[in-house]
């Protein structure tokens, strides 16, 4: 029995490539995220509102627990927010490079040439703080919870990621540990909490990223 709650279904009749024009898509799409880097080194060239917009509508595409949509994009443009967001990652960064962080962990960081200091976060023109909606408040003062709120707004951080890179952006994916401070400076509800936040920009002329190998394919793919 149909309810109010009930979604009303729509025919969905996606267009059928022919297998010829599925391999194309796969290995075009394979070659541009091929591409993706993690870059620390942006020009301060702005990007418009409607570009981020766009991403911001391209990573909500993403699916999600009972179709909950549990994130919320913060874009930072604001100079006087991206140092203060900077100062408090700094803060952290520091405790993190100085104690907090296992020798193993400083080990693997060790080669890429990372530290406490992130001017990145001033410098780029945009920082996109996604967080992630444990629960939706009600108007009668009641929660209504979310499901798979991890990995629903992980898929859509991801969606992002390949949105950015095909519109020509890089992006890093930053994670200062705690996070906490970034709900404080934003002002975001208690239902919010801090889950990736992800500077996005043009490179500098010249940029340098570590010479990475992904792993090839017969190290991550199983047939059965």
């Amino acid at each position: 029995m149909r309810t109010e709650k009930t979604p009303k279904f729509i025919a969905y009749r996606p267009t059928r490539l022919t297998l010829a024009e599925t391999r194309r898509r796969a290995e075009d799409f394979f070659a541009l995220m091929d591409g993706r880097r993690s870059v620390r080194h942006f020009r301060d060239e702005p990007i418009a509102d409607e570009v981020i917009d766009n991403l911001v509508l391209a990573a909500s595409t993403a699916p999600s627990g009972a179709h909950k949509q549990p994130w919320t994009f913060c874009v930072v443009k604001d100079p006087a927010t991206k140092s203060a967001i900077r100062a408090a990652a700094e803060e952290e960064e520091k405790e993190n490079y100085n104690g907090r962080m296992p020798p193993e962990w400083l080990e693997e960081l060790a080669p890429l040439g990372t530290d406490w200091r992130k001017e990145f976060l001033e410098v780029a023109p945009c920082l996109i703080v996604v967080f992630k909606r444990a629960y939706e408040p009600m108007p009668d003062g009641g929660k209504r919870k979310n499901y798979y709120v991890e990995e629903s707004v992980g898929i859509a951080c991801g969606f992002l990621l390949a949105a950015a890179r095909n519109a020509g952006l890089v992006t890093l994916t930053h994670t200062p540990s705690p996070m906490n401070f970034l709900a404080h400076t934003l002002q975001r509800p208690e239902n919010e909490r801090p889950f990736l936040l992800i500077p996005i920009g043009y490179p500098v002329a010249g940029c340098e990223v570590p010479d990475l190998q992904r792993k090839p394919l017969e190290e991550v793919l199983v047939r059965y």
